[in-house]
């Protein structure tokens, strides 16, 4: 089935808003987190996998749910 490129681009422009949304939120988490410990903030290489496997886990889930539709 073929979408409309309205379609298209409205998904695309909620996905980016949502993905805007979300790395603020956690950069703002971050810099809490970092005053509340007095330390400038920092990700060690292993934390910086870890939230690299969880997006790549977000995103195939994301997928799943568009074969499904």
């Amino acid at each position: 089935m073929s979408q409309s490129e309205s379609s298209k681009s409205k998904t695309l422009f909620v996905g980016g808003l949502i993905g805007l949304l979300s790395g603020l939120l956690a950069a703002y988490l971050l810099l809490q987190r970092s005053e509340q410990n007095e330390k400038h903030p920092s990700i060690s290489p292993g934390d910086g996998v870890k939230v690299g496997l969880g997006i790549l886990g977000v995103l195939k889930l994301i997928s799943d749910i568009g074969e499904r539709s």
